[in-house]
């Protein structure tokens, strides 16, 4: 079943028996800490993982002016970008095995074209359960000490989401062919 914010930060607060809100404005005590951390709490946990219900790729588009040094073209990051994966010669076919760096939210490199592999941030209605779950998880321990003032309990809270962050990576996972070695010069050797 696909969750919106409200109701994900609806479960959060019932898991430390705080009262439920209709809307991140409410004025609540609850909607005023959930309004606060959630946005930031969402995209943190988006940001930690390349999750693959999160993963995109995109042709970046090329900026006029080119970057100060080292480089020599500057690319716009798409609006929906939260952390970059890798970076591939455009048009190649390939989505990796550039060199680049990421400033001032543009992608810098000496590529003429570029593909950018990137976590992005998919609508809450898209997260799949077991992402909804260690987003639940990560936000009742969030909310927990503004709320109920427990650090204690707050402190399991934390235990409790890093448990259910490692069960979320270890399901999204098994869902992509394990990683390979490419021009690794012993792999070559081999024959």
């Amino acid at each position: 079943m696909a969750l919106s914010s409200i109701e994900l930060t609806n479960r959060a607060l019932v898991k430390i028996a705080a009262a439920p809100i209709s809307g991140f404005e409410d004025g609540t005590a609850e909607a005023i800490v959930a309004g606060t951390l959630y946005g930031a709490t969402r995209d943190a946990l988006l940001s930690a993982h390349p999750w693959s219900f999160a993963a995109a790729q995109r042709l970046l588009p090329r900026l006029v002016a080119a970057p100060v040094a080292d480089y020599d073209y500057a690319y716009q990051l798409p609006a929906d970008f939260l952390r970059a994966l890798s970076a591939g010669p455009g048009g190649g076919g390939r989505g990796r095995g550039l060199d680049y760096r990421i400033v001032e939210r543009r992608l810098h490199t000496d590529a003429q074209e570029v593909t950018l592999t990137y976590i992005f941030r998919p609508t809450e209605t898209a997260f799949p359960p077991f992402f909804d779950q260690a987003l639940i998880a990560r936000l009742a321990a969030e909310f927990c000490l503004p709320i109920t003032e427990s650090t204690s309990r707050a402190d399991a809270l934390y235990k409790l989401a890093e448990d259910s962050f490692r069960r979320a990576r270890l399901i999204d996972a098994q869902q992509d062919v394990p990683g390979r070695f490419e021009g690794f010069s012993l792999v070559g050797v081999r024959g």
